[in-house]
């Protein structure tokens, strides 16, 4: 079902203080693409403000962005299980938690 902005599918991911949408869309051609939008909410003056960001991803993109996620996303489960990064990851904790008092 099509909304009159030409949205058909939307699905919201929240994240602290960062929000993401994945838009599916349609031109008035009945094309389709895809927005991906970054909102993060953000404190100026004491006013509650919402900083977005967006991408538009059109159909003659989308294989290449899907295997370049895909690709990436992979890498970062590699990364992650690597000994190295837990190495790392384990000195940056420590680091955090050392309290003002202890120095």
């Amino acid at each position: 079902m099509e909304k009159e902005s030409g949205e058909i599918y939307s699905k919201v991911i929240r994240a602290g203080k960062r929000t993401y949408f994945f838009d599916i869309k349609a031109t008035k051609g009945n094309d389709i693409y895809v927005v991906l939008t970054e909102s993060k909410k953000s404190s100026n003056d004491g006013r509650e403000n919402f900083e977005k960001h967006k991408i538009f991803l059109y159909k003659e993109d989308f294989e290449k962005f899907q295997k370049g996620l895909e690709e990436t996303l992979e890498k970062v489960k590699e990364i992650r299980n690597s000994d190295a990064f837990q190495t790392f990851e384990t000195s940056e904790r420590s680091k955090a938690e050392i309290s003002f008092e202890d120095l």
